[in-house]
């Protein structure tokens, strides 16, 4: 799965709902999650500086659904800084993203609220794929594990909205919020840093979390 797709099973209640604790920062935390899918598939580049530009480096489809339309999306705003596009609604993957667990037969479609209204409830038909997820990261997070650039990318991404702690609790035992951000750190730390790849998904992460700090209202940016 893409580390997008593996975020938003981890977003995810049991009803089928994002948690209410960190819908505020789903935005952020998926379009950063597909940028860095974009890079890690060298679709994209993150250039230098505190907030650098992303550039498309190669237009040619990846053949994952979720992917092809994040860079067909991205297409128009080549060039942007990171900052603003991690803000932008119009470059949310919901939709895509959805979509594929559903046709992987991970999601089911359900009911929408009361009345009809309100967002289509998702909730998993399949819960092996999460079941192994979770337990990935809890070995990479308890060292029993080697981390992929993947793994990282999703810790981080997780810390980066304060949602590692409230939707890993399971997974790290007594381990406290604190600790836990610490351990991220230092597993995110010890990765190597020198290669363009790895200083890219740092940036984006970055620039997810500064987004996450920003007000709400920031999250409409067209």
């Amino acid at each position: 799965m893409l580390i997008v797709e593996e975020l938003h099973l981890l977003l995810l209640r049991p009803d089928g709902r994002v948690e209410s604790s960190v819908s505020t920062n789903r935005l952020f935390g998926e379009v950063a999650a597909v940028i860095v899918d974009l890079v890690l598939h060298h679709r994209v580049t993150v250039g230098e500086g505190k907030n650098p530009a992303i550039t498309i480096v190669s237009a040619e489809p990846t053949g994952h659904p979720v992917l092809d339309a994040a860079l067909a999306r991205l297409a128009p705003v080549n060039g942007k800084r990171l900052q603003s596009l991690v803000m932008r609604s119009k470059l949310d993957p919901l939709d895509e993203v959805v979509e594929s667990l559903v046709t992987q037969g991970i999601l089911a479609r359900g009911e929408r609220g009361f009345f009809g209204w309100g967002a289509e409830r998702t909730p998993e038909s399949d819960p092996g794929p999460e079941t192994l997820l979770r337990s990935r990261l809890a070995a990479v997070i308890a060292g029993t594990l080697a981390p992929t650039q993947a793994d990282l990318a999703l810790l981080a991404i997780l810390q980066g909205m304060n949602a590692a702690h409230p939707l890993l609790r399971d997974e790290v035992g007594p381990t406290s919020s604190g600790q836990l951000k610490k351990r991220i750190e230092q597993l995110t730390e010890a990765s190597p840093t020198g290669d363009a790849v790895s200083r890219a998904i740092t940036m984006v992460i970055s620039a997810a979390m500064m987004a996450a700090m920003t007000p709400v209202f920031v999250a409409t940016i067209t």
